[in-house]
């Protein structure tokens, strides 16, 4: 794996606010940027067509990454960036691409649903299929979106960070996972916000026999097992803050609306194929499509 920041760009304002984080994010990681625009092969009918010919196709693909790279290098000129032009299916392309990524960036749009790479066949393949971690950014992200608004609640870039909220199965937990958390909270010298949700058993039992309710036990036992998964990584991050937060209920729900305060969320991935090809996993899948905040979707064992 090389220590590159690969983003998928298509010219849309979804891709060029992916770029814009990722350059962001190569300035707190000391790496170059790689623009990579996949083009589709035209069909030989289209191609010769007076108003779409191959000239005019390779023209246009050819100044969208250039465009934007020149764009880059004025607004972060600490980091390198270079771009590449690949031709193919565009979820084989960056699949492979994340290979040799250190991350992979992609845009999506709107809050109310997922656009561009994320919609359909090809965004849904290359998270699925993604071995390096995935960066979905919505159109619109600035850099101000991510701080806490200056003391006269404007938003800044200036101000600190956000904290980073990781969603976390204390009984499935995994290292890829929580270390890239906790990388990234150490990267922007702010808190780690992780978040443990679960679910009430199916069945109804009102007390225990000592008059304790079955719903404060499971809250101590929870909130006790989230403490003894962090205690490793408290020692390993001594200089990040962690807060823990163990509720009741869904954990895509509870991310999704710990969003609107983070500056960036991190799930992780299972990886594993079925006969219908490769899983993304509930939490993930929904946190992807409804969070406001730039999502990391990390893939681990």
């Amino acid at each position: 794996m090389s220590r590159t920041i690969m983003v998928g760009l298509d010219g849309s304002p979804e891709s060029r606010a992916a770029a814009e984080w990722a350059a962001r994010e190569a300035t707190l990681r000391h790496v170059p940027v790689r623009l990579v625009h996949v083009r589709e092969p035209v069909p030989a009918h289209l191609a010769q067509a007076p108003l779409l010919g191959p000239e005019t196709v390779q023209d246009w693909t050819e100044w969208i990454p250039r465009e934007t790279a020149e764009g880059l290098a004025l607004r972060h000129p600490g980091v390198e960036v270079t771009t590449v032009h690949e031709e193919g299916r565009p979820a084989d392309v960056l699949s492979d691409a994340a290979r040799d990524a250190e991350l992979l960036v992609l845009g999506s749009r709107g809050m109310s649903g997922v656009a561009g790479f994320v919609v359909g066949s090809v965004g849904q393949a290359v998270v699925a299929r993604a071995q390096a971690p995935v960066i979905l950014v919505r159109a619109g992200e600035q850099a101000a979106d991510e701080h806490a608004m200056d003391p006269a609640g404007i938003p800044s870039a200036a101000t600190a960070f956000r904290p980073v909220l990781l969603g976390l199965d204390t009984r499935g937990h995994h290292e890829a996972v929580v270390s890239f958390a906790f990388e990234e909270a150490a990267r922007r010298g702010t808190p780690l916000c992780v978040l443990h949700a679960w679910n009430l058993p199916p069945y109804n039992i009102y007390g225990l026999a000592d008059g304790v309710s079955l719903y404060d036990e499971l809250v101590r036992k929870h909130a006790e097992e989230l403490t003894d998964a962090l205690g490793p990584w408290r020692n390993k991050y001594p200089a990040v803050e962690v807060v823990e937060e163990s509720r009741c209920g869904s954990p895509a729900s509870h991310l999704v609306k710990g969003a609107g305060d983070a500056s960036l969320i991190v799930v992780g991935r299972r990886i594993r194929r079925s006969a219908f090809g490769a899983h993304i996993g509930s939490v993930a899948h929904a946190v992807m499509h409804h969070a406001a905040a730039p999502v990391a979707v990390v893939a681990h064992p």
